[in-house]
């Protein structure tokens, strides 16, 4: 009977032990996941935070990257603000041409299809005197070019609307003017008076315009007084200006009145440069 009881006493104690066992473990086991759990929440948490503050840190650097892209932006806009403001500076207006240029009047300065580069002034006038140009080349006299029928010759080698051919490859296609034009002068008892004189002009030739063996100034009249000789570009050709009352030379003409030559009706009155 006392072993029966001893055994029953034993089992009791050890089943006691198991029991207590078992709790002490499930406790454990609790108490382990309890921390588990807020490990991982600890762990969750501070993701979030390195989570936000990546955010912040890349909200911080996009609004650094804005901020210099704006400020390069508005470097840019200032850059091209100045680029246009210099472009828009106000340049020396160009002051209008009043010189004799054919592309003042091109529309109404064309003649045979051909663009004038000279118009006539408005003190252009035939003249009275006969005057002519005797022509040589070399020692060889060619027949005078006679030049009192119109109030201004154009010379070149565009035989289509010159009037005085010159075909040496030295020559330009319009390359001088002769020009009757009235202007006033002093007589001997010192009165005033208007007489029409020639005068030579060169429209920009490529060789130039030769007085006298000088070359003239282009686009400016050159008086040409009685026995001058004019020479065009490299050609040999010799003009001489005389007329056919050379004796009487110092006496001065009236005015013969507005010429409508081939040159000079290219324009019409009021339309003169």
């Amino acid at each position: 009977e006392n072993s029966r009881r001893d055994e029953n006493s034993r089992r009791d104690e050890n089943s006691r032990r198991d029991e207590n066992s078992r709790r002490d473990e499930n406790s454990r086991r609790d108490e382990n996941s309890g921390r588990d759990e807020d490990n991982s929440r600890t762990d969750y948490n501070q993701h979030g935070r390195n989570a936000n503050s990546g955010r912040e840190g890349n909200n911080g650097q996009d609004g650094s990257n804005n901020d210099l892209g704006n400020n390069q932006n508005n470097e840019r806009e200032e850059w091209g603000t100045r680029e246009v403001k210099e472009e828009e500076e106000p340049q020396e207006k160009v002051k209008p041409n009043l010189g004799l240029s054919g592309k003042l009047t091109e529309d109404a300065n064309t003649y045979k299809g051909v663009v004038i580069k000279y118009s006539q002034p408005t003190e252009a006038r035939k003249p009275k005197r006969r005057w002519r140009w005797y022509i040589f080349k070399g020692d060889e006299e060619l027949p005078y070019l006679p030049l009192h029928r119109q109030s201004a010759y154009l010379i070149g080698r565009e035989r289509r609307v010159v009037d005085v051919p010159t075909d040496h490859p030295s020559c330009s296609k319009q390359h001088a003017v002769l020009q009757y034009r009235l202007v006033n002068y002093t007589r001997d008892d010192n009165t005033t008076g208007r007489t029409v004189k020639p005068y030579i002009i060169d429209l920009d030739s490529a060789n130039g315009t030769y007085v006298n063996n000088r070359r003239i100034t282009t686009r400016s009249y050159v008086e040409l007084l009685e026995k001058d000789v004019v020479k065009f570009g490299y050609s040999s050709r010799e003009y001489v200006l005389l007329h056919e009352t050379s004796k009487d030379s110092d006496a001065d003409t009236a005015d013969a009145g507005l010429d409508m030559s081939p040159v000079s009706a290219l324009l019409k009155a009021g339309n003169y440069h």
